[in-house]
């Protein structure tokens, strides 16, 4: 009886994120079509360097990108601060903070900011194209609210509300979206993960502001008038992620992890990724990914990544039988252009 009630959750989380797939349907041909494309960025260093390819086996709070299921393995309590150097050379940062927490006995509520920054940019006009006239600064910051639950020791879910927020000094565009994931344990010794989720699905998004307004003259009149340009309206770039991963027991203190994942874009080209990761008794982590897509190894590649990823993870116990460390974390994309993206990040758990 356990084991159908068991069945039948699985199902019915199954298709709730399955269903929506329909809406998706899209394909390279709607490529720059959608908006708000930073959500496709991953902040955090741990998943960034094994390429988000962690679908089936993410935990914790940097789950609420990859699948906000695994959030729902928090101890207790988890802090973590990031920092990205995004395109290094481009002058893109990005700062995220999460904090995740365990409320009862199965839930966990997390939350995290990422904010980017695109430092001091000229303001130009056609009759000054040079500048001369100072500087503005774009503002993308997106707020993520999850909260997610263990249903027994096999099945786990969990969603994320996010707040979108694209702004400069006169125009911006605020918007929400909802991901939502499921994760499935198995094995004699759980080492055998299942995992899937739905990322980035909302209502469209539409710039405002008096940035899109002009002066001008109608003919015939001395006066000026003022006329509001309308923007169009632009979708959110929707996402299916499916993976599964398989842990390697070597002994008591060495692990290899190996994972698979399939990402479907409903506005970009599909992606496959694999990835490894060694895990020394939680002291060190080596990890490494290849993210394939067509064209990716060609004279048509339409992204500056260029596949490969890796990093690397130092954690120090503080108290074992409070189970709480500290750890340091580093990731590498590669990139061509620029000189890859590099993401540091320092963690807490207690």
């Amino acid at each position: 009886m356990k084991n159908i009630y068991k069945t039948i959750i699985a199902v019915l989380l199954t298709a709730v994120v399955i269903l929506p797939l329909a809406t998706l349907a899209g394909n390279k041909d709607r490529s720059g079509q959608a908006g708000a494309s930073e959500l496709l960025i991953n902040p955090w260093a741990r998943s960034s360097g094994w390429g988000g390819v962690n679908i089936a086996n993410s935990f914790g709070l940097e789950s609420i990108y990859t699948n906000v299921a695994g959030l729902a393995f928090t101890q207790k309590t988890e802090l973590i601060f990031a920092n990205t150097q995004w395109l290094k050379g481009s002058e893109i940062g990005i700062n995220n903070f999460g904090i995740a927490q365990k409320i009862g006995e199965s839930g966990v509520l997390g939350v995290a900011i990422m904010a980017m920054n695109f430092g001091d940019l000229p303001i130009t006009t056609t009759e000054l194209p040079e500048g001369g006239l100072g500087t503005f600064s774009p503002s993308y910051m997106n707020i993520n609210i999850a909260y997610a639950k263990a249903f027994s020791n096999a099945i786990y879910g969990g969603f994320n509300l996010k707040i979108i927020s694209e702004s400069i000094s006169d125009v911006g565009a605020q918007g929400i979206a909802v991901d939502a994931g499921i994760q499935y344990v198995t094995g004699e010794k759980e080492n055998i993960h299942f995992g899937i989720s739905l990322k980035n699905v909302g209502p469209t998004m539409k710039f405002k502001g008096d940035g899109l307004s002009i002066r001008s003259f109608l003919p015939g009149q001395e006066s000026q008038f003022t006329v509001e340009q309308r923007s169009a309206d632009f979708e959110l770039p929707s996402q299916l992620n499916i993976g599964g991963s398989y842990a390697f027991l070597i002994s008591d203190i060495h692990t290899l992890t190996a994972a698979a994942a399939f990402v479907s874009n409903a506005f970009y080209k599909d992606q496959y990724i694999i990835g490894l990761e060694y895990n020394l008794k939680n002291y060190l982590m080596l990890r490494g990914a290849y993210t394939y897509e067509d064209g990716i190894t060609t004279n048509e590649r339409t992204t500056a990544l260029t596949g490969l990823s890796g990093g690397l993870s130092v954690q120090i116990p503080i108290n074992k039988e409070k189970n709480s460390a500290f750890s340091i974390d580093y990731s590498y994309r590669a990139t061509n252009p620029f000189k890859g993206s590099h993401t540091m990040a320092v963690r807490l758990s207690f």
